[in-house]
Formats: structure tokens, sequence, C-alpha cells
């Protein structure tokens, strides 16, 4: 081969390398694109451990009975719940097509064919579920209930939608702590209870029927007593002889759950609270206020802040 043709070979064979290796390598950042497109799994980073999880789960079965209203609130409608949400009114008839799955319908579940589950750490079914799906879980008192929106976010692939809602209700949240405080001032007490059953019941901080929206979110006190015997546990048994100790200027009180016995609403103690004699005894729906997710939130924020700037 003459000199001259023999460089011109190699220059050619040169350009067809690079040619050939730029090929590759869009062929390969094709194929990283394409794979990040078909990835149908991710891991979940969660209490007990990394689950493989849906990266986009289209059927969610919401056995903790707390959070069907997070899943609502990022578009997802549960597949199926527990018997607790459907008596949400809050929740109008967005769970019309959820199926209720109690603790003891393993086969039911397993006929809904859920793609994730999420449920407490402690379920004693927890097993089982394992064996249906992908199964995650939360602890309700590791979190607040703004994380645990967050958490449930990350859960199903949308921690940034769960972030962005966080963002506006803290906002929200700002807004209707100065109208209450410019109705009310900044001084005044509440306490949150409810009859369930034959028992009598006042509830701390984190421990929903309304006590996130009031404590936290609108920065209102509760009573000392209150809070030294009620904040840590989130919640305590109580007898009517007691609530005095409790009462604050307002008195937030459940209508109850499980035929109530609110006949303490009928004795002398009841009846000689200021709270009751200044007409600050407000009545709320149990079966409602029971949640903390994002529909519920807001709704229980519409109806505090109403009833605690209205005209008397």
């Amino acid at each position: 081969m003459k000199k001259h043709t023999k460089k011109l070979f190699i220059g050619l064979m040169a350009v067809v390398l690079i040619l050939a290796l730029s090929a590759c390598g869009n062929k390969t950042e094709e194929n990283t694109d394409s794979g990040k497109k078909e990835s149908k799994t991710r891991i979940y980073k969660g209490e007990n451990g990394d689950v493989k999880v849906p990266a986009h789960p289209k059927r969610v079965a919401m056995m903790a009975a707390t959070y069907a209203g997070n899943l609502l609130e990022l578009g997802i409608t549960p597949v199926a719940v527990n018997e607790y949400p459907k008596q949400n009114k809050f929740y109008g008839n967005k769970l019309d097509n959820a199926e209720v799955v109690t603790a003891d319908s393993y086969e039911k579940l397993l006929e809904l064919n859920p793609d994730l589950i999420i449920t407490y750490s402690d379920d004693k079914n927890l097993k089982k579920y394992k064996e249906i799906a992908p199964t995650v879980t939360m602890t309700y008192d590791k979190y607040d209930y703004l994380e645990q929106h967050v958490e449930i976010g990350k859960m199903v692939g949308k921690e940034k939608e769960a972030k962005a809602w966080v963002k506006e209700w803290k906002k929200e949240a700002a807004d209707a702590r100065e109208k209450v405080q410019s109705a009310i001032g900044k001084d005044k007490t509440f306490m949150v209870m409810e009859a369930y059953g034959k028992d009598m019941y006042v509830y701390g901080k984190n421990w929903g029927r309304g006590t996130e929206v009031i404590y936290q979110a609108l920065g209102l006190k509760a009573p000392k007593k209150l809070q030294e015997d009620v904040f840590g546990p989130g919640w305590k048994a109580i007898s009517t002889e007691v609530i005095p100790k409790y009462a604050g200027d307002y008195i937030f009180v459940g209508t109850g759950t499980g035929n109530p016995d609110n006949s303490f609403m009928k004795s002398n103690v009841w009846k000689q609270l200021p709270a009751v004699k200044n007409g600050h005894a407000i009545k709320f729906d149990s079966e409602s206020f029971y949640f903390n997710d994002p529909i519920s939130l807001e709704k229980e924020l519409d109806f505090v802040v109403k009833e605690l700037t209205k005209k008397n």
C-alpha cells in the first residue's frame, strides 16, 4: 500500500471509529434515559428497612385508618380502606369506589390485587399483607401531622406534591391565626374532649379531633394542667368530676362515637363551667374530626376559625 493511501485509510478508519464511539455514547445515553422512563419500581426507605415499591402505584390499599385522606389529597383513590374513613363526611363521595376491608377479610384484599399496601407498624396482619403486595408501615405517633403527609408522599412517589401542600398549609394557617387572635386575643385557653362509649377523653396536641388545628396550626393555648398531663401521652381518660381541672376558656367537645354516653352534659359540673356559661362549648362531628389528613384539616380549620370569630 502506498504511503499516502495508507495515511488516507488510517484517517478514514479514525473517523469511522469516532462516529461509532459517538453513536455508542448516544445509544447508552438513550438507553439510560429510556431506563429511567421505563423503571417500574423504586426503593422506599421505611421504618423497617428498604422496601421495593411501585414507582407509581395505581392500586393502593390503605389499611391504616387515618391516612386515606392523605392519598386522596395526592390524587390517589385507594382500592381498599377499613371502615372508619367511610364515615368521614369531609370526604364526600371521594371514597365511593374504595372497598371496605376489615382486619379479618384477607381474601377480599387478595381479590383487589393491590400493588402497594400501607398500614400501621403494629398491624397484626402485617405478615399476611407482605404476601399480597409490597407493604410499608408508619408508626402513628412517630411523626407530627405534617411529617405524616410528606412520608406518605414518599411512599407513593409524590413527595414533591406533599411538600407543596405543607408549604401552602403553613401560609393558610398563619393567616387564620392572625384572624383568630384579632377576634379573641392571644391568652384564651382551649380543651378538646369527647365521649367514646361510656368513657370520656381529653386530647393533646397531635391526636386528631382538631387538635392539630387548634394547638399547632393556630397556636392556641391549652390549660397548664392539660399540657402537663395530656400533651405527652396524647390522650387521657377522665371522669365528669375532673373536667374543671382541664377545662379551658373554650371547649371543643366531640359528638362522640360508639354510642357515646353524653350524660355529662346534663351534670351540674358541666353546666357550671365558664366555657359553657359563656357559650364557648363548641360541638364537632367526632367521626370526621377524628382525622388529620389534608382534606380533613382544611375543613376543620374552616370550622374552628368560623366558630372563634363569629359574633356572639
